[in-house]
Formats: C-alpha cells, sequence, structure tokens
C-alpha cells in the first residue's frame, strides 16, 4: 500500500514538472523585434548546446553610444541563417521566456525565432536612410 502511494506521488511530480516545462517552453511572457548587427554568435554549453549572440543596437548611425542585446538561438535553421548574415544590419524577432530554472536551455532569456536583414536604416519615424542594394555577382 505504501509502495503504490510512493510510486503516485513520484509519478504525480514528474507529470507536473513535465507539464510545467511545456506551458514555458511554449508560452512567451513577451515578443518583439530590434535591430541591429549581429556580432558575436557561437554555439554553447557541455551537454544542453545553444547558440548565444549578442546584438549591437546603435540609436543614430555614427553614435559613440552601443547597447548590446544578448540572445539565445534553440534552433540550428535560424542559427545558419544568424551566420549568414554577420555583418549585416539585421532585425531579429524574439520572444522573452520567464521561467526556466537552468541555463540548459539557454543563458538568456530571449529566443530569436527570426532574422530578417533590414534594407534602410530608421533615424526617426518617417526619416529612413536606405542602404545601398546588394551588387549583383
Amino acid at each position: 500500500m505504501n509502495l503504490k502511494r510512493i510510486v503516485l506521488a513520484v509519478l504525480s511530480l514528474a507529470l507536473l514538472a513535465v507539464a510545467y516545462f511545456a506551458v514555458v517552453l511554449h508560452w512567451s511572457y513577451s515578443s518583439g523585434e530590434r535591430a541591429g548587427w549581429i556580432q558575436k554568435l557561437s554555439d554553447k554549453g557541455w551537454v544542453c548546446k545553444t547558440w548565444e549572440g549578442e546584438l549591437a543596437l546603435v540609436s543614430l548611425p555614427g553614435s559613440a553610444t552601443v547597447e548590446k542585446f544578448q540572445f539565445t538561438v534553440n534552433d540550428d535553421r535560424v542559427a545558419a541563417e544568424l551566420t549568414q548574415v554577420m555583418g549585416k544590419r539585421v532585425t531579429l524577432h524574439y520572444e522573452e521566456k520567464v521561467g526556466l530554472p537552468t541555463s540548459c536551455f539557454g543563458e538568456t532569456r530571449y529566443y530569436v525565432t527570426k532574422v530578417t536583414v533590414s534594407s534602410e536604416i530608421s533615424l526617426s519615424p518617417g526619416v529612413v536612410v536606405p542602404t545601398a542594394p546588394a551588387s549583383a555577382p
């Protein structure tokens, strides 16, 4: 009888843990976009490998102040896209996940899900500087 209760308790705790992680991994606290230049992207971790990166955010071209946006990428396809566009101005779509208890899921709370190359640099609302189009090979 006691063994049944112990097994039932352990199974209940395991089910609760699985349900918790399913909710936390598939639900986002917030989502948004950040634009800038990718200056770092590396595959990190001993057991749990994730891509960790850094986006340099510049409020105005030529500005001396650079803010850094640290992010995590779990999808190898998105990491490959990021590698291809390094050195170009990009917009990253991210989802903020809260409640993940270890760094095994990533070093940051911001998980990049999509990357888009930006063709214009916004100076202020309605004022943009177009970038030069890519030259044909």
